[in-house]
């Protein structure tokens, strides 16, 4: 186990550098001018020359990206164009709120979508499984922002159950987590549906059955627990979709977290900022990757982790 878990971190490593260096020359490569943003429309040539000069901006891309992974190995993502401040102090201070609505996120995706995958699997091919597809598609195609709106408007708006925006409290929670949990429930639904129709076809199951144990113990010991191992590794990769922070469903409810940020910078071409949420994304998956490797033993005890 602790040699697995090594080899994750160095794996995870790479896989941070990879997108550090991918991101850097992608954003190298914009048209965009960021010393033309930091300068001001008004600014002249000269004033923008020497913006360019003081963020390092005129030298070449191997030198720039040098110089971001020397700081970087020290723990420094850098300073921001535009707020004059250590990304660190902009972004981390966010993290809470954005962790905080990652959590209530997968608990609503998991509570409906397993709950209903289930339900429509085991009453396939009726019209109750065909009516719980058919909203999976919705949800499923819907865009975050404007499922956002809906819930915003019926819920808060038409009948004032919970307010229309802010931070702090335990009700300011629930309509974004819904937004984004039932998004992600369509896609759990689906997947719990077509996992356990595949258990309910297996040997182990029908010798269960033929041993005259109950339904309930069935379901429990031996159709969920087996149904449950492709779940957990989509949930390790959700981690790190949440982490990333959903921008337009925090820009609609007004969430202080680290996707609202990433948005600002990004109109702002404000790179250290760019690099630095993308840098924290990274790791989250990895991170979350490694959590749900390390899980499914647990559901699983025929895996082994070498």
């Amino acid at each position: 186990m602790p040699a697995y878990i090594l080899r994750r971190f160095i794996q995870a490593l790479l896989i941070l550098l990879g997108v550090s260096i991918i991101t850097f020359v992608l954003l190298y490569l914009l048209p965009a001018d960021p010393a033309r943003q930091v300068a001001g429309r008004t600014a002249n040539i000269e004033q923008v020359q020497r913006v360019r000069e003081q963020l390092g901006l005129n030298l070449p891309i191997w030198q720039q990206y040098g110089r971001y992974l020397w700081h970087l190995l020290q723990g420094d993502l850098g300073r921001s164009y535009l707020q004059r401040s250590q990304v660190t102090d902009l972004v981390f201070p966010r993290l809470p709120a954005t962790a905080l609505l990652m959590c209530g996120a997968i608990f609503f995706e998991l509570t409906l979508g397993l709950t209903f995958g289930l339900v429509a699997a085991l009453r396939r091919n009726s019209a109750l499984d065909q009516a719980i597809m058919a909203m999976t598609f919705v949800f499923v195609s819907m865009p975050a922002f404007l499922l956002g709106l809906l819930l915003l408007y019926f819920f808060a708006v038409y009948l004032g159950w919970f307010p229309i925006g802010g931070y702090g409290e335990f009700k300011h929670l629930i309509l974004p987590s819904l937004s984004l949990g039932l998004l992600g429930a369509g896609w759990y639904a689906q997947q719990m549906r077509s996992t356990v129709i595949e258990v309910l076809r297996q040997d182990y199951v029908r010798t269960a059955r033929a041993k005259g144990l109950s339904r309930a113990r069935i379901l429990g010991l031996h159709i969920v627990p087996n149904a449950l191992l492709p779940i957990i590794a989509m949930i390790g990769l959700d981690i790190g979709y949440f982490m990333g922070g959903a921008v337009l469903v925090e820009a609609v409810y007004g969430w202080p977290g680290i996707g609202q940020l990433t948005w600002q910078a990004i109109q702002q071409l404000d790179i250290p900022i760019i690099m630095g949420v993308m840098l924290i994304v990274a790791f989250a998956v990895a991170m979350g990757s490694l959590i749900a490797d390390l899980v499914a033993p647990f559901v699983d005890p025929r895996i082994k982790l070498r």
